[in-house]
């Protein structure tokens, strides 16, 4: 249902905003693009390269772009994504994607790609350097969203358990910091733990399983993706009271949210759809298009609310996330929306 709704969306805005919504028809048939990803040790990565495939795959078959792989560091280390863009520079890449590792650690091969005429495009982890195009999520605000949320839900008074991300990358500073402003809020819900999932269960479980035994009642789980149903194990395994537990959309948070909310258990599931990914394939090739782009552009999140779970679970299979494809169009309307 929200899946459906956002694509409906989408595809009305881009009806609504024909007059001004053009798609840019310049020749990119020869240009190869690249997506620079710096970690895939999770569902959510996994999928987005997949998003990627989906979208540039086909793009390369209709000779659209020459070539459009995408490649993937061994060891989230900021001093190999460098290498590995270095690397497409000197191949003839003529754009490059970047999932960054870091907001400033690649400020400098992104420097030099911009000066040899490479067009780099950053999104999800988000690169700082001005003369890199930014797809940006509202991170902070998914922050305050969460804390709002539990606020609601707890009467403005309660033990918190925030789950934090892959350190370092911007993703995490962003939604840590919206928490942190949210918080400021309610004096009387305050964040008793915290600990590094790196946005997957498996980490997320192990070290909530180690902080529990130090902490009080927690009578809510703010979390970043991928780390929901690693907590909800852990709290189970501790013998505690489930508490009110932020989802990231997995398809197994959404399962395991679908067998509580039998109980009557009440949640909400939000995060931002590893369709992202082919939002940015189309920026970039707009952009080789010739169409003029703001250097900082919004997209949506995508939320699952309670009456939309069941509908939105049966098109999620086990191992995927709740997603959003986008189409040139789509990211298009959406473009020329903001400016």
């Amino acid at each position: 249902m929200q899946l459906r709704k956002f694509a409906a969306a989408l595809v009305m805005a881009a009806f609504s905003a024909s007059a001004l919504a053009q798609v840019a028809t310049g020749d990119t048939s020869p240009a190869k693009i690249a997506l620079s990803n710096n970690y895939a040790g999770n569902s959510w990565r996994q999928q987005m390269l997949k998003s990627w495939a989906n979208v540039a795959d086909p793009a390369v078959k209709q000779k659209i772009v020459a070539a459009a792989p995408s490649f993937t560091t061994a060891e989230s280390q900021a001093t190999e994504q460098v290498q590995q863009i270095q690397n497409l520079i000197l191949q003839g890449y003529k754009a490059i994607a970047v999932d960054a590792v870091s907001p400033t650690a690649l400020n400098g091969i992104i420097k030099q790609a911009c000066a040899a005429g490479v067009t780099v495009v950053s999104f999800d982890g988000i690169a700082t350097e001005p003369c890199a195009y930014r797809i940006a999520v509202d991170f902070q605000g998914m922050g305050r969203m969460q804390v709002d949320y539990l606020a609601k839900r707890l009467n403005g008074k309660g033990n918190l358990l925030e789950i934090r991300g892959l350190a370092g990358v911007s993703v995490d500073d962003e939604i840590h910091q919206g928490i942190a402003d949210a918080l400021k809020k309610y004096p009387d819900m305050k964040i008793v733990g915290s600990v590094h999932g790196d946005w997957t269960q498996t980490v997320a479980q192990k070290q909530v399983a180690g902080i529990l035994p130090t902490l009080p009642k927690i009578d809510g789980v703010l979390t970043q993706g991928g780390d929901g149903f690693g907590a909800a194990q852990a709290i189970k395994a501790a013998g505690r009271p489930t508490p009110v537990i932020i989802l990231g959309n997995r398809q197994e948070e959404l399962a395991w949210w679908a067998e509580q909310k039998k109980s009557g258990y009440e949640t909400m599931s939000v995060t931002i759809p590893p369709g992202a990914s082919s939002f940015a394939f189309w920026v970039t090739q707009q952009i080789l298009a010739g169409k003029k782009v703001p250097h900082d552009i919004r997209m949506p999140v995508l939320e699952v609310k309670p009456q939309e779970l069941d509908a939105v679970l049966a098109k999620t299979p086990p191992g995927a996330l709740a997603n959003k494809e986008f189409t040139r169009e789509e990211v298009v309307a959406v473009v020329d929306g903001k400016k």
